[in-house]
Parts: structure tokens; sequence; C-alpha cells
């Protein structure tokens, strides 16, 4: 009897570094040679990726699934710093300063992650100049969120600060001719008080606010936004 032999698994084999965006550029001669140096791993949803202070100087590239940075306050309340998107990459200030990393790393859907060793990437920015300018920008964009929240986080009470966070992930998501977005999947309560320090019930009743002035309204394809522009003019009267 023959018997016919099953492909293996694609989620079990290492996806590469092809959709990286930071080697989009780079040859695929380069881009394999680097992988070849890279370890990987798939974690399972919600696994810890890194821990905070821990030593090692790694950089990771979320070459599958997403990713998300995280704090947590002495009293064990979670903050959510940034999600890491397929195709982005963390871990790089650890490279470059040789400190204990400063935030921990978990996975939200399940990850491959490809970690390619501190000297490596030192080595892969300066053979191709480009990406460590990408760098640069990038830390440059890190840099001015982090004064926007730190503004927010100064001046803004927590209803407003969840309006200003569904304004960042109304802009994200794009907002079409009519001046309305649709933000997929529908942000979870959890994940919006975590990025703004408050608390799940609060995130519900300033939507359900907004939701009663018709500024949003939560539907099959996502939350949809009606009015981009009213709510940015709201968050800016907000701060002045």
């Amino acid at each position: 009897m023959t018997r016919h032999r099953r492909d293996a698994d694609p989620a079990a084999r290492p996806p590469g570094l092809d959709g990286v965006h930071l080697f989009a550029d780079v040859p695929a001669e380069a881009r394999e040679r680097v992988a070849k140096q890279c370890s990987w791993r798939r974690y399972a949803a919600q696994e810890q990726i890194l821990d905070r202070e821990s030593e090692s100087r790694d950089v990771h590239f979320v070459t599958q699934g997403t990713a998300r940075i995280i704090i947590y306050t002495i009293s064990g309340r979670e903050v959510a710093l940034a999600d890491i998107e397929e195709g982005d990459f963390f871990g790089e200030l650890a490279a470059f300063d040789g400190a204990p990393r400063s935030a921990s790393v978990v996975a939200v859907t399940a990850c491959w992650v490809a970690a390619l060793p501190a000297s490596a990437f030192m080595a892969v920015l300066t053979d191709h100049p480009a990406l460590a300018t990408e760098v640069l920008r990038r830390l440059s964009a890190i840099i001015r969120a982090a004064t926007d929240r730190i503004v927010e986080l100064s001046t803004l009470g927590a209803n407003n600060r969840v309006q200003a966070e569904l304004l960042r992930q109304a802009e994200a998501a794009g907002v079409d001719e009519r001046g309305r977005t649709v933000i997929r999947p529908i942000p979870i309560h959890a994940d919006i008080a975590s990025r703004v320090s408050t608390t799940r019930e609060t995130v519900a009743r300033v939507l359900n606010d907004l939701a009663r002035k018709g500024m949003v309204a939560r539907e099959r394809e996502g939350l949809v936004v009606h009015d981009v522009a009213r709510l940015e003019m709201l968050v800016q009267d907000l701060m002045g």
C-alpha cells in the first residue's frame, strides 16, 4: 500500500525575514545571511517573549503575528506601550546601550519571532547605512509618541485619555473621503484601558457616551468612527 506523505504544518516552519519592513530593500542574499544568524521561536498567544530587566541584548523581529510591549505598575496594573505588528521589530535599545530591558513583551497572537544577536544587528546597520537611518526614524517616532502620552497623562482626565487613544486608532486605520473610519477588530476595552492607564469601566462609559452622540457605532465590521475630524477637535479642545 502506498502511503501519501502529508506536508508539514506551515506554522511549524519559520517564515523567514522577507516580510520584515526594515529589510525590504536589502538584497535577498544578504537577507538570507541575516536570517541564518537568527534564532527562531514560535510563541503562543499570551506567552512572554521578553522580561523587563532581563540581560539579553538580541533584537527581535516579529515575522508572524502580533506582540505587545508592556510594563507593570507597583500595584500590578498592566500598562501597554505599543503593539508590534507582523514585519516590525523590538529590542534595539538594549542592543545600542547594553542596559537591561526597559519593558516586557508578550505575544498577543501566536507569533514567530527571530532573535538576532546585538553584534550581528550592529554589523547589519554598518553594512547597510540606509537601515541605520530607518532605525533612527523609528526611534524618533517612539520619542514623539512618548512625549504625546506624557502630555496626555499630565493634562487630561481618564475620560479624555480614552478619547485621545480612540483618535489615534482611528487615524491609524485610515480616514475615507467621508471623514469616517472603521477600527478593525473592535477595540477591546481592557486593551484601551491598559494603554491610557484607566479602567475598563471608564472605557465603556466613554464609548457609550460617544455612541449616544452619534460619533461612534459598533458594527459587525468593526468600530465605526463616523466623524474623525469632530473627534480630533474634541481632543484638541481638551488639550488646549
